[in-house]
């Protein structure tokens, strides 16, 4: 999977596309479960989704900025915010270079994404201490 979307100062997206700029099959839509103690702050992981709170399926993102209009605010359509599940322990150096990637329009997106696929071979959970 790539990461197709990257936006200095705000986030890098992916997990939707494959390196052609294809989209990927997904598993039916997860009920949001953000809440407001886990924040978007930089480096934490959350669920992308459409303007449904209710829509996401397999794409994340990483912010590398502190997205407090992000945050869990209300169980409402405009308050429910990003689920945060995740954070980056070790490599934040490594997102910060996806996100200055040189984009363009690509695929099926007019900008923000990158020129040359960058390509997530894999990922691992580390235990919390």
């Amino acid at each position: 999977t790539i990461f197709h979307r990257v936006i200095p100062g705000f986030m890098a997206q992916g997990r939707g596309y494959d390196e052609r700029y294809e989209k990927k099959p997904t598993n039916p839509p997860v009920e949001n479960e953000a809440r407001a103690s886990a924040k978007n702050v930089r480096g934490t992981v959350a669920m992308a989704r459409t303007s449904d709170p209710h829509s996401a399926t397999a794409q994340f993102f990483v912010n590398v900025a502190d997205n407090a209009a992000l945050d869990h605010a209300a169980k409402t359509k405009e308050g429910f915010g990003y689920c945060v599940f995740g954070r980056v322990t070790a490599g934040m150096d490594v997102v910060e270079a996806i996100v200055h990637a040189p984009t363009s329009a690509q695929g099926p997106f007019s900008k923000d994404a990158p020129v040359d696929p960058i390509v997530i071979r894999s990922a691992r959970r580390v235990p919390e201490d």
